[in-house]
């Protein structure tokens, strides 16, 4: 090719191959612009996996706060023009829970939380759009195995703890939670639950739990601690919605427990994504159909 004037040559062969100009000079190559990564010590790889650590679990602090916070955000118009339109009367603890539209309103303000807390999730794991998001948190199948076996298996551990989860709420019983209220109230309460249990709660709930957080325990403290920390903070979070039934909160306990055992054992998120995608949508169908069908196979 030709550079200023002079063309360059290759010579010589294997190891011993060099560019010349046409005069037999060497030619002159320009510095590369990327510069090379200095190496990092010991010290400061563990610092920055603890950095990991407390990203994630601030990840996990926000995800709690946007739950709390959106919805009431998105339900505080409807009770204005309640208390504008009726009096104060409509904001005691009898009337918000006798108020379909009330409670229909806050589980449609879950959809906005769960967005933003995905929008939190892909900033802290790209860094601000500087890493790939779904390659970081290991959203693929585990090598080796095809995505239809892995579908197929992920689906049987799904049905199998469903039924498993069946068979201690139909032994054990308990009182009411707030999901038999919500499925109660009303058939729009009853679909917008069942949507949120399908399209939006695996997705969100596993990039956070198992995808953000569980690595970063695990890179520190390894897997048996990640998988108990992870466990916990995701059974932790639904005690309080299922409080009055503690078959429900073992039944949640089991589900975390699983699903963070199939992410560490493929070392991939797609497993476990699967899993509790098909767990809740079973529950979806039923909760959908649970004004024409016994309640009891829906708690």
């Amino acid at each position: 090719r030709e550079r200023d004037d002079v063309r360059l040559l290759i010579v010589g062969d294997g190891p011993e191959r060099r560019l010349v100009d046409e005069r037999g000079e060497p030619a002159v190559i320009a510095p590369s612009v990327i510069p090379t990564p200095l190496p990092i010590s010991p010290s400061t790889a563990r610092w920055l996996a603890w950095l990991e650590v407390i990203k994630a679990l601030g990840l996990w602090f926000m995800s709690v706060l946007v739950l709390a916070v959106v919805p009431v955000l998105v339900l505080a118009p409807y009770l204005i023009y309640r208390v504008a339109t009726v009096g104060p009367s409509v904001v005691t603890p009898d009337a918000l829970k006798a108020d379909t539209m009330m409670l229909f309103y806050s589980v449609v303000g879950i959809i906005p939380a769960h967005l933003l807390t995905l929008y939190f999730a892909y900033l802290v794991v790209t860094e601000g759009g500087l890493r790939p998001f779904w390659k970081t948190v290991g959203w693929a199948w585990p090598k080796g195995t095809t995505p239809v076996t892995a579908v197929l298996l992920s689906g049987l551990i799904a049905l199998v703890l469903y039924g498993l989860a069946w068979g201690v709420t139909t032994l054990y019983g308990g009182g009411k939670t707030e999901l038999d209220m919500l499925i109660e109230s009303s058939i729009y309460t009853r679909v917008a639950t069942a949507f949120l249990a399908f399209a939006t709660a695996p997705l969100v709930e596993e990039v956070v739990y198992r995808g953000v957080i569980y690595p970063a325990i695990e890179k520190v403290m390894g897997m048996s601690i990640a998988i108990a920390v992870v466990s916990m903070l995701f059974a932790g979070v639904h005690v309080w919605q299922y409080r009055n039934n503690l078959a429900v909160i073992v039944v949640i306990t089991l589900l975390s427990i699983t699903l963070t055992v199939a992410r560490a054992v493929t070392g991939k998120l797609l497993p476990s994504f699967v899993i509790h995608l098909i767990f809740n949508g079973v529950q979806s169908v039923l909760i959908v159909l649970s004004g024409f069908i016994d309640k009891d196979l829906v708690k």
